[in-house]
This record gives structure tokens, sequence and C-alpha cells, in this order.
């Protein structure tokens, strides 16, 4: 039997399970243009980001990841998502993700927000590893991830198509204890 969805909190956010009425926040996020320009996934609408949703729920059912909204613990406010996917028990590991909405940039949400992530990871999942995979140009994730002690572990040289174009990949890592 599943355990209840895992709720995790700092001084100033709170990490919870995604809701119905968090849809358009989710759209405002994954429709923004500084968001998607190097993220994976976009939407155009509100009725197809319903499929992220989906998304999230069938992750932690199929257990092959988890992922929370990240909320402003004050007022509850949504500011962006941030969780594990591709989750792989065999090997224990999975890899990052994480996005806010531009107006909560550069307030150190994620800063708080991913270590939460990174304890439940290592101490409730049993996870040994955390893998980042970041698109060569995206400074900013790339600074973030150093700022959380991640190691760069090597770059994908032309390893992707985007808008084609061919994108590089670098690798991180962060491993359990270290």
């Amino acid at each position: 039997m599943k355990n209840t969805f895992p709720v995790l909190e700092s001084d100033r956010i709170i990490l919870r399970q995604f809701i119905d009425s968090d849809l358009e926040s989710v759209f405002a996020g994954l429709s923004n243009p500084e968001i998607i320009k190097y993220y994976g996934i976009s939407f155009k609408t509100l009725e197809a980001t319903k499929e992220q949703m989906t998304w999230f729920a069938d992750l932690e059912n199929n257990e092959k990841g988890i992922w929370w909204a990240v909320c402003s613990k004050a007022d509850g406010r949504f500011l962006g998502a941030g969780g594990l996917n591709d989750l792989n028990k065999k090997d224990k590991k999975a890899e990052l993700g994480f996005w806010l909405l531009p107006e909560n940039w550069g307030k150190g949400y994620m800063s708080e927000a991913m270590p939460l992530i990174f304890d439940h990871a290592f101490n409730e999942i049993g996870l040994h590893r955390i893998e980042g995979f970041v698109e060569s140009k995206n400074t900013n994730c790339k600074k973030a991830l150093a700022k959380l002690d991640f190691t760069l572990e090597g770059t994908m040289r032309d390893c992707e198509i985007k808008d084609g174009n061919y994108v590089s990949i670098d690798i991180y890592s962060k491993i359990s204890g270290k």
C-alpha cells in the first residue's frame, strides 16, 4: 500500500503534492519563454497543460519519481516545481528537475527547496545518486547546481536536436553523503 504523499517544509517554503487548482500556475510556467528556453516540455494551452498534471500523478503512481509544487509557506502562493523523475530503484538513482516562475528567480527558493528534496531522496527513498542533465548554454541552471554541490561529470556534445539545431548536454551528479 502506498504511503501518504510527503510534504516537505523549510522556514519559507512548503513542498506539496500538485492539486487541480495548480493548473494555471503550471501553465504560466511551462508556457513562459524564459522557462521553456532550456526546458524539455512546453504547452501552448491550458487544456494541453493537463497532460503535465497527469504526468505528475502517473509518475508517483508508477513509482518512477516524485514532483512537488513549491509554494510560499506564508501565503500558499505557487512559486514553481521541483522533483525527481526517471527513478531507478535498482541502481538507486534519479534525475533532478526544477523550475520557478520568473518573478521568483534570485530569491533563494530553489536553494531552499532542493536540500529538502535531496534529504528525501537519499534518506527516505534510499537513492545513492541524483543526476542533472543541463543544456550547456543554460548558465543559470549550471550556477544553481554548483551552489548545491553537484559535480560536473562531462559534456555530451551535440547529443540532442532542439529547434533544428544540435545542443550539448552537461551531466552533473550529487552522491549521497558527499
